[in-house]
């Protein structure tokens, strides 16, 4: 082996090592650090006479013995000792250097550094980092800084903990909107620790602020994060006094699609507080004491805007939006839920899921006209199938607030009894009253409350309410609502009843963390006998540390070692809430322990799908994780995978998704088939007939529901399936994620209990708070709709609705072939052979030929007839029209998916932009350049209950008045 200097053994330079010149080894040394990476295998047997030379301290350069020693060690394999010996050769050791070697080291040392500053943030270490290792993390920094690789220096700093650090770069960089752009993503996907990712936000949010135009939007993100509704209030008073009221209503509706109730309520008593209004009370533990002040002395303009921006925070703008969109755009395919209930015919579970499924497809969207033209065939459903009838109607109408109680009126318990058709429908109809104001039901607590109050109220409908309270006081952290579920329905040892106080008191409880409220659910769970019960209760203790991280790490530790399986899968349950998104190793190592090693079947189910609840913002890295647990000889670990697959991929169409869910779809386990088959819908969601899948899908439907050897199991699969992929008018979706990046809490809480329905039917219908309709919707400063275009480039068919089920064609009777004699056949021989003889004598006494005209017409007739018989190329060519149109024209308010946000915007010359300058959310307020010219506004249309799904049929205008001429209608 030769180096660049053609030696071919460092034998030379290693005897001068014993040498007693000190010069002599100084150079020996140098020589060998030029050489190592050629002949370290040589050097290896030197090393420890460098190690003595480094570790005496009258040998005055020692720290190139360390670096030499660090070279030989990393070669070696020893990359801890390399490391050690690196930090002891102090400058030296050149961070500048481009080499493997260098790369190696200053990760390690970037790692150790900032393993030793989380052990120093948790407190289980007071240890200063070893000045060496503090020495190269800081050089690094400033290699960074020269090179202007202002990101980089950034990532280190946030993985080091240092906060000074990361403001440096972010100030002295040439770009800091983008640095703070990018600093927010890495610290929301990356940081695992969550008193430091406040410490980020809290940073973040105040150098936002001091930008020359401050992001006020970014700024209250941070806030939602820290859980800060004073200081959101205190930026909307500003923009209020400050007369950017257009600003102040986008801000408004982008805190209402991601805040909770609690937050939101905060904000808006804290308006109401600064301007001197009254504050209303709102339960038990309401402020004794409103504002006194009137607010008489606010400006009208100023009234105004507050008015609106609270009108805004309780979400009847954005809920009546939603379902004035989803009802001008419904896309159900009306005809394929016919063809399912012709098929299933009627089997009560089947029954059930078409039911479910026609909730699914038209959720929203205020339709329930399949509802009405199948009344005798609802009429077979009875007891909690009419409960899950009752619900469905929730679904249909969710967001439907302005008219929620008139069109569930005779679904709804009566006053001091039962209602007239049982306390099945009473349930259903309270359930589904939840739905509708599911997140921001503070104007029907108190109605819930009444009912549930009543005396001997059955049990049945005691199920409906408590899973409707729970779900309109969603996030509330309402005491009063709280202790009226655990005293009241609870504690009183009914299974039916106490398992929906269960998850209504974690409902209402999502988010908070209560200790006491953990202790007090966690107790009962372990002293009833109710399996129902404790289930209920495995979900609401998992929903009240959601999103708390590492402050949940001794309640699941706690859980997931129970003895008692149901308790261990509410520590899972609590891992997907508290860690959703976050992508943590950590977490995902715990998850994949338990999936294989668990005792208990439903516990390793529930690991495996939580795994999509962890993985939901970086999806991508979820196939590799589950792969082998798709083949798992469990069926249980198998069905976990397409849940998780479905859940993480929602809405993508992600090929390597589908790749692993294919040969789930013909599993040998009907349970597996009916969880692939929802995986597999949901994945779909929103795809268009281009997809290479969509065939396939809508194949594997089809097969799954008719195939009369078929498992029930597999086609409720089949049947939710279908309903699921054209959710919402083919209009909404059920990702985790929004547009802006946040989790979207209803998406998480609504998708983790449907997934419950393995377990109870009704719960199926929780997966509509998960959908989120995916739309722009324009408004002006007045919030009001304008006629506006929105220009998406991007060909028709990429985001267009996939095509309808098309009716069946009626087929031509055949003729019946008539039977023939073989006499009969030798006679019409005979007959043709004698007619033939006297042609061919005719034709010989013919000798004029044919004309030229008659010989061209032949010709024409022959071509005419070769043009009938097209090739398959020119049939092709013929029937595929061609796709010239590169961008399409969207009429507000229009249907735009997540990928077409990118490719959205308004014409160059379009009067109206928006108020951020950024890009298009489900609710856009649009500034006016030319208010003083007339705008053309679109009237919304208040869906009326069961028509709505109609709503592009307008009914006939009346004829103009006329009278009626008796003697000329005579004549």
């Amino acid at each position: 082996v030769r180096d660049s200097m053609g030696l071919t053994s460092a034998a030379g330079f290693l005897a001068l090592l014993d040498e007693p010149e000190q010069d002599l080894k100084l150079f020996a040394l140098e020589k060998l650090n030029e050489v190592v990476d050629v002949f370290w295998a040589e050097i290896w047997d030197k090393l420890e006479q460098i190690e003595i030379l480094y570790e005496d301290e009258s040998f005055p350069h020692r720290d190139i013995a360390a670096l030499v020693a660090s070279k030989v060690n990393f070669h070696m394999g020893a990359v801890g000792d390399s490391m050690n010996y690196a930090l002891f050769a102090g400058e030296r050791f050149d961070v500048n250097t481009h080499s493997e070697y260098v790369h190696t080291i200053i990760a390690m040392c970037i790692d150790t550094y900032a393993a030793q500053q989380q052990q120093a943030l948790a407190g289980t270490t007071t240890e200063a980092p070893p000045a060496g290792l503090l020495e190269v993390v800081e050089r690094m920094f400033d290699r960074c800084f020269a090179a202007g690789e202002f990101k980089q220096a950034a990532g280190i700093a946030m993985e080091a903990h240092r906060l000074d650090v990361l403001e440096r770069a972010i100030q002295t960089s040439n770009d800091p909107n983008t640095m703070l752009e990018y600093s927010f993503e890495v610290v929301m996907t990356l940081t695992t620790n969550r008193a430091f990712r406040n410490s980020v936000l809290t940073l973040l949010a105040r150098l936002y602020s001091e930008m020359p135009e401050p992001d006020y939007l970014k700024m209250c993100q941070c806030f939602i994060y820290l859980e800060n509704g004073s200081a959101t209030t205190d930026v909307l008073v500003s923009l209020i006094k400050a007369g950017r009221e257009v600003l102040a209503y986008q801000l408004a509706f982008d805190l209402f699609d991601s805040a909770t109730q609690q937050f939101l309520s905060s904000v808006s008593n804290g308006l109401n507080t600064s301007f001197g209004q009254a504050t209303p009370a709102v339960g038990d533990g309401a402020a004794e004491e409103a504002p006194v002040a009137s607010g008489d002395d606010i400006e009208p303009a100023v009234k105004e805007t507050l008015e609106k921006v609270l009108t805004i925070l309780s979400g009847d703008l954005t809920l009546a939006l939603s379902v004035e969109f989803l009802s001008r755009n419904n896309h159900a395919d009306k005809l394929l839920m016919n063809n399912i209930k012709d098929t299933v015919g009627r089997n009560s579970i089947t029954h059930n899921a078409t039911v479910m499924a026609n909730a699914m497809m038209y959720a929203g969207t205020t339709s329930d006209a399949f509802l009405d033209e199948n009344q005798e065939w609802l009429k077979s459903a009875n007891n909690w199938a009419l409960f899950n009838a009752a619900a469905s109607l929730g679904v249909i109408h969710q967001g439907h607030t302005a008219e929620a109680l008139n069109v569930l009126e005779p679904y709804l318990p009566k006053d001091g009894g039962v209602g007239a058709d049982g306390p099945h429908v009473d349930g259903g109809g309270l359930f589904a009253l939840g739905l509708i104001y599911a997140n921001h039901g503070a104007d029907v607590t108190d109605y819930f409350l009444q009912r549930l109050r009543e005396p001997q109220v059955p049990e049945v409908t005691q199920h409906g309410g408590c899973l409707g309270l729970g779900l309109a006081s969603m996030g509330s952290a309402r005491e009063d609502v709280y202790n009226q579920m655990r005293d009241n329905h609870l504690v009183c040892e009914s299974a039916v009843a106490g398992e929906a106080a269960g998850i209504g008191m974690g409902l209402v409880m999502l988010g908070s963390a209560s200790d006491s409220a953990l202790a007090e659910m966690t107790a009962y769970a372990r002293e009833t006998q109710h399996e129902k019960i404790i289930r209920g209760l495995a979900i609401g203790v998992a929903l009240v540390m959601y999103g708390r991280q590492e402050q949940a790490d001794g309640h699941i530790d706690e859980l997931i070692k129970d003895k008692d399986s149901i308790l261990r899968m509410a520590g899972v349950h609590m891992i997907a809430t508290a860690y959703v998104g976050t992508g943590e190793n950590r977490i995902i190592k715990k998850l994949l322990h338990i999936a294989v090693s668990d005792v208990s079947d439903d516990v390793r189910r529930c690991a495996v799908t939580a795994l999509g609840f962890v993985l939901c913002r970086t999806p991508e890295q979820l196939p590799s994780t589950v792969n082998l647990l798709s083949e798992s000889f469990n069926p249980n670990v198998r069905y976990g995978t397409c849940m998780a697959l479905g859940i993480a991929f929602s809405g993508s169409g992600n090929a390597e998704a589908l790749s692993l869910l294919e040969p789930l779809v013909k599993d040998s386990v009907a349970f597996v088939r009916q969880g692939a088959l929802i995986a597999l819908a949901m994945i779909m969601m929103q795809q268009t007939a281009d997809h290479p899948k969509y065939k396939y899908t809508k194949e594997a439907f089809k097969t799954t529901m008719t195939d009369k050897h078929e498992d029930v199991l597999a086609k409720v699969g089949a049947i939710y399936g279908q309903g699921i992929m054209n959710a919402g008018g083919q209009n909404v979706t059920t990702r985790l994620v929004n547009a802006n990046g946040h989790i979207r809490m209803q998406s998480v809480v609504g998708t983790l209990v449907f997934t419950q329905f393995w377990f109870w039917f009704p719960l199926g219908n929780f997966l509509s708070i998960a959908m989120s309709p995916t739309a722009v919707i324009c408004l002006n400063k007045n919030l009001k709709m304008p006629k506006i275009e929105l220009k998406s480039n991007a060909p028709p068919s990429k985001y267009a609705y996939a095509p309808a089920t098309e009716p069946p064609k009626e087929k031509s009777k055949d003729k019946i072939e008539t039977a023939v004699l073989s006499i009969t056949s030798k006679a019409k021989a005979a007959k043709a052979k004698d007619d033939k003889e006297k042609a061919t004598e005719v034709d010989s006494m013919e000798v004029d030929a044919k004309p030229a005209d008659a010989a061209k017409d032949e010709s024409a007739k022959t071509d005419v007839g070769g043009d009938t018989e097209m090739t398959d190329d020119a049939k092709s060519a013929e029937t595929t029209p061609v796709e010239s149109a590169t961008f399409t024209m969207l009429s507000n308010p229009a249907r735009v998916l997540l990928p077409q946000m990118a490719v959205v915007e308004l014409e160059v010359d379009s009067r109206y932009r928006p108020a951020t300058g950024r890009g298009f959310g489900l609710v856009t307020v649009l500034e006016d350049n030319t208010p003083d010219e007339p705008e053309e506004f679109i009237e919304m249309k208040q869906a009326a209950a069961g028509s709505a799904g109609d709503a592009e049929v307008e009914e006939a205008s009346c004829p103009a008045p006329f009278q009626f001429d008796e003697a000329a209608e005579g004549e």
